[in-house]
């Protein structure tokens, strides 16, 4: 497994989708971003949102604790607090316990060296030129 990770950002995304479906960069980053929007705005509400398949995300309260600075080991308050918690789905676990193999990189084409060609024979001169 690569220790590579790349980064793919909502733009990578919406031209993916974009160049797939047919559609416009434009409507297309609309529709992620309204879905993304959709899924705040339902989480802030304190909403179970499930997508089969992929995954759970619900709001759990984190409960107050009592915590330590530990440059200064001074004991600190952390009051209770809303956090998103995801569970993910079967499909998803599935496709990232086994991921695809990479694509192997494109091997170069060895060059064609054509033979030399023999030298052309020039008639005999006494010319300088």
């Amino acid at each position: 497994m690569s220790n590579r990770v790349h980064t793919t950002t909502k733009k990578d995304l919406v031209n993916r989708i974009a160049d797939e479906t047919g559609q416009t960069k434009v409507v297309v980053k609309e529709i992620v971003q309204r879905f993304l929007d959709e899924v705040i705005d339902e989480l802030a509400h304190g909403n179970r949102l499930e997508f089969r398949e992929f995954g759970v995300f619900e709001v759990r309260e984190r409960a107050a604790r009592r915590a330590q600075n530990p440059r200064t080991l001074q004991k600190v308050e952390v009051p209770s607090k809303r956090v998103v918690k995801f569970k993910v789905g079967r499909l998803m676990r599935e496709k990232v316990e086994d991921p695809p193999e990479p694509e192997p990189e494109p091997t170069p084409e060895p060059e064609k060296v054509e033979p030399a060609k023999p030298p052309i024979p020039r008639p005999n001169s006494n010319s300088p030129f």
